[in-house]
């Protein structure tokens, strides 16, 4: 019963994150399309093995950052230069999987869309 219990506060804290955090709808946006494209563009099984990958990462360390941020806001509402200093570099360590992530797919998608116009002309 407790598995359960822990499993319903985890779906509720990706559902409240979706719901209300403008970054994360806007990452999962990019994953869905992702997504789309690996299917359109039929990736093969290593492929979608970083999509996902890639994918996980980034959500989950938006998620991270969000929690730290608004844990940060609770422990000192007002401007601190230390508080500072750790949103930024939470938020360094989505932007730094975000650059991974968006290289990966460009490595990945990139010579498919090529081919996909050159046939296409």
């Amino acid at each position: 019963m407790k598995f359960i219990q822990s499993l319903q506060y985890a779906l509720t804290g990706i559902a409240t994150f979706f719901r209300n955090e403008t970054n994360g709808q806007i990452q999962l946006c990019a994953a869905i399309i992702a997504v789309i494209l690996g299917w359109v563009f039929q990736i093969d099984a290593m492929e979608w093995l970083v999509v996902v990958l890639c994918i996980m990462v980034v959500l989950t360390l938006e998620m991270i950052n969000t929690a730290i941020e608004k844990w940060c806001d609770v422990v000192h509402p007002g401007y601190h230069p230390q508080i500072k200093i750790i949103k930024d570099i939470a938020a360094g360590a989505v932007l730094l999987a975000a650059l991974g992530s968006v290289m990966a797919g460009a490595i990945i998608f990139l010579p498919k869309i090529i081919s996909f116009f050159q046939n296409w002309i």
